[in-house]
């Protein structure tokens, strides 16, 4: 019971309210209960005197013998108990009236013996002391009078009487406005509380639906604005979370990319150093055919181009991964960079009988690094007139589609495995690695053109056509 007291704030709330009721109305019945019979009695001595003020101004106008029919009339009054008289010399003298018999009484007349029978059990209210004398005399006489007491003490009985009932009443009404009065004061408190714990575990999709104007109404406006803003801080740091495990993910990828090239590098630069480095110890100890030198020297020197040629790739990549190349170059015709590169690959083209189709407009505009779109052109183009065979058909065809221009490099004659075509832009992957070895290739070419496309936010794709090889990308 006590855990429950202190845990819960309605509880304290109504025990602390009903028990501040009780008091003040407890307080209040204990007032009423000794300030009224007091008020009371206050009231029936101010009467009295009154009355006996009045009654001792009759007296003084009328003489002793004489006086019985006033202290008759006087002793019919319901609020009078009864009259004591006395001399100067403090002597208690007999009343002259005839109504009652004062024998037996010691002189002490109590109204009510023969008529109403009351009890002289019940203490009368002392009124002062009258002085005066009669018309026919000089002597002073005390008048002492009570007044009737039994009101006063039905009064405070009846006040008795009703204690239980009344506490039984307040005990109920203050139950019941301690609850009412806890509820409208406890609930906003209660409601806060709970959007609180909602708070601390970091559950936001509530609102205090509060319309007081009051500070309680002023704090329920300050939640919701904390809570929309927490919600709308919480959204933008998840969606930064997100965008950094992304980026961590991307980096971890690309760290995996640039592990596996720069493995695959010292793989592919060892062959070619391999080669020369024996090609160049036999010829320098002379033996077997490489006595030869001017065979082997040519044969060096065709695999350090190769050679060169391939570290010139390697520093494009590199390039190209740092961010070393501005892509936000200029604006070029590109139909001049397919045109230049077919005539300076036009003793190739005729020794391989090849037949090439252009379908492309007189001038295409695009935008970005002049000198890595040369390369995706070349390579791709290259790669098709290397790898197409004897008297094979190239077309190269340039469209627009889509407020973009679109680039299409198709030969035919030859194939590609379809398992291999995920794997074709892969740095040094060779579909064929004897052919790739004979035609010079160095497995970056394909790479490159990927890189540098994705750098244009472009990508290349191929496909097996029906009659050969075709290689595309937007821009």
């Amino acid at each position: 019971m006590k855990k429950k007291i202190k845990s819960s704030l309605l509880v304290k709330v109504f025990l602390i309210t009903s028990i501040m009721l009780l008091c003040v109305s407890l307080l209040v019945f204990g007032l009423l209960a000794w300030l009224m019979p007091q008020t009371y009695s206050n009231r029936l001595n101010a009467v009295l005197d009154k009355r006996v003020q009045g009654f001792v101004s009759e007296l003084e106008k009328t003489a002793f013998l004489d006086s019985g029919g006033l202290f008759d009339q006087f002793l019919q009054d319901m609020e009078i108990n009864s009259i004591e008289l006395y001399d100067n010399k403090g002597g208690l003298v007999p009343l002259p009236t005839e109504m009652f018999n004062n024998e037996g009484e010691g002189n002490i007349l109590y109204i009510g013996q023969a008529a109403t029978a009351k009890s002289p059990e019940i203490t009368p209210v002392l009124s002062s002391s009258y002085h005066f004398s009669f018309l026919d005399c000089n002597d002073r006489y005390m008048l002492i009078v009570y007044g009737e007491a039994e009101q006063i003490a039905q009064l405070q009985q009846s006040f008795i009487r009703v204690f239980p009932l009344i506490l039984l009443i307040v005990f109920v009404v203050a139950s019941v406005m301690s609850y009412l009065y806890s509820c409208l004061i406890t609930k906003p408190v209660l409601s806060i509380s709970r959007i609180s714990e909602n708070m601390s575990r970091l559950q936001l999709d509530w609102k205090v639906e509060e319309r007081r104007t009051d500070e309680l109404g002023t704090l329920g406006k300050s939640l919701n604005t904390l809570s929309r803003s927490l919600s709308a801080a919480l959204l933008e740091l998840q969606s930064a979370n997100r965008r950094l495990e992304a980026d961590i993910e991307h980096e971890k990828e690309l760290d995996r990319a640039r592990t596996n090239f720069f493995s695959a590098v010292s793989h592919e630069l060892k062959t070619p150093i391999t080669i020369i480095k024996g090609q160049l110890e036999g010829m320098l100890l002379g033996v077997g055919a490489y006595k030869d030198h001017g065979k082997y020297l040519a044969r060096s020197l065709e695999i350090t181009n190769t050679l060169e040629t391939m570290v010139q790739e390697i520093l494009t990549i590199s390039r190209l991964e740092t961010g070393g190349a501005d892509i936000a170059g200029e604006c070029f015709n590109c139909i001049q960079i397919i045109k230049s590169y077919l005539g300076e690959t036009q003793d190739l083209i005729a020794k391989k009988d090849l037949q090439i189709h252009l379908d492309v407009p007189p001038s295409v505009l695009i935008s970005g690094n002049k000198i890595l779109l040369e390369k995706v052109v070349s390579n791709l183009i290259g790669n098709a007139i290397k790898y197409s065979p004897q008297g094979a058909i190239i077309c190269i065809s340039i469209f627009r589609e889509q407020e973009r221009t679109g680039f299409s490099i198709e030969n035919t004659g030859v194939h590609i495995p379809e398992e291999s075509i995920p794997k074709l832009f892969d740095a040094f992957y060779r579909v064929d690695q004897s052919r790739s070895r004979t035609t010079g290739g160095s497995g970056l070419g394909l790479y490159i053109v990927q890189e540098i496309l994705r750098q244009h936010k472009s990508e290349c794709k191929v496909i097996n056509t029906q009659s050969g090889v075709k290689f595309s990308f937007f821009i």
